[in-house]
């Protein structure tokens, strides 16, 4: 068996701690949303697509996490280094992808608000 460098314990299951991680993230960002909402700081919609990002966010820092620990404690350094770099650009895209969605929604806005004016004239 190879010697551990850092114990981080047995491997564990990364897809299986995927998931926990978008549960736990969608309670929490879902919870503090919920509220948020509720006290018209945001809308409905705003609550929803945030408790979204940050779910998938959450998922893809906690199999990050897992995966890094298990590369790190069986010492491979440079699979850990991988697994940390795909997990920061998948965090990365999922909020590069919501700022084009955002800026998206906001051309479809102003087209129809266009296109209520120029009905109204």
């Amino acid at each position: 068996m190879q010697s551990r460098i850092i114990n981080t314990g047995e491997p564990r299951n990364v897809v299986g701690h995927i998931v926990s991680g978008a549960v736990a993230s969608a309670v929490v960002s879902g919870t503090i949303n919920y509220k948020k909402a509720k006290d018209a700081k945001i809308s409905s919609k705003d609550a929803v697509k945030d408790t979204v990002k940050k779910t998938a966010q959450g998922a893809i820092a906690t199999g990050t996490a897992i995966a890094t620990a298990n590369h790190i404690g069986q010492g491979g350094w440079l699979k850990a280094l991988t697994a940390l770099s795909v997990g920061m650009a998948g965090i990365y895209a999922v909020e590069v992808i919501d700022e084009k969605l955002d800026t998206k929604y906001e051309e479809i806005e102003e087209q129809n608000e266009d296109i209520l004016i120029q009905e109204d004239n």
